[in-house]
């Protein structure tokens, strides 16, 4: 009898670390300091104006993980490639541009998340839109795999 119960008990543990074993584990926390703060600040208030106004793609690609996405305000759906291929043949025309961020969080996981508002100036008129941005951390980078753009106004 009790040769069965230990053999009973040993087949359980056993199915018990197969499954474990098989189970998809949680994603790793991922290392984040104060710098990621700065630099998330300086990727959205700097970097991404700066490929956009100065039509830089190199730069824009190096922001923009290979699954981004952009969803506008009318709902439609682009790319980084679509991105890229629209900052190649549409130079910026406005005088002025700044990033206003109103929400950057990041979370253990290697995620942030950042919200706020664009300030446009050309000429006699400002415009403003609200614009989330969700970014991943890859090794030691952030890349940006989802924008969503909208409420694109002309305030005066």
């Amino acid at each position: 009898m009790k040769k069965a119960t230990y053999f009973i008990m040993m087949i359980v543990l056993t199915s018990i670390f197969f499954v474990s074993c098989l189970h998809p584990s949680k994603r790793e926390e991922v290392l984040i300091t104060t710098k990621d703060t700065l630099r998330l600040k300086y990727l959205k208030e700097v970097l991404w104006p700066r490929a956009y106004r100065f039509q830089d793609t190199v730069l824009l690609d190096l922001i923009l993980d290979k699954s981004f996405e952009l969803i506008d305000g009318n709902g439609n759906r682009f790319t980084k490639e679509d991105e890229i291929n629209w900052i190649k043949n549409n130079a910026m025309k406005h005088e002025s541009f700044h990033y206003e961020i109103k929400r950057l969080d990041i979370y253990k996981n290697g995620t942030a998340v950042i919200a706020g508002t664009g300030h446009i100036r050309n000429d006699s008129t400002y415009s403003v839109y609200q614009s989330s941005n969700v970014l991943v951390k890859k090794d030691t980078i952030w890349k940006a795999i989802l924008s969503h753009v909208s409420g694109l106004k002309k305030v005066k």
